[in-house]
């Protein structure tokens, strides 16, 4: 089994800063993408950036510029360094990993459990 756990989500004042962090457990062989997605009450989970293993970034427009995704495979992790937070930054983070597990060529996608970021006065 594979388990992603996330952490560093809480409250922050606009323009604050804060850093998730995603570490991966398991029978993992091979990490492919890594990326963090969130989803405000409402609306749908979209994706905020994403990294290759090659380490190969992209971002959604609205994060370009403010937030810096990284990634320690020696480690099984990845991280979110958020920036300039803004209200509108307000959501629940997800981490997702597509994971090889030992000895099977197939990746499959995998979820952690969410944490909150709120941006507030």
């Amino acid at each position: 089994q594979v388990q992603l756990v996330e952490s560093g989500g809480g409250l922050v004042q606009p323009g604050g800063s804060l850093r998730l962090s995603c570490a991966a457990s398991g029978s993992i062989s091979n990490i492919n993408a890594m990326g963090w997605y969130r989803q405000a009450p409402g609306k749908q989970r979209d994706l905020v950036a994403s990294i290759t293993s090659g380490g190969t970034t992209n971002y959604t427009d609205s994060v370009k510029g403010r937030f810096t995704i990284s990634r320690d495979n020696a480690k099984n992790t990845v991280y979110l360094q958020m920036n300039s937070l803004k209200p509108e930054d307000t959501a629940v983070y997800y981490c997702n990993a597509d994971v090889k597990i030992w000895p099977f060529k197939t990746a499959y996608s995998y979820w952690g459990q969410g944490t909150q970021v709120t941006v507030s006065s």
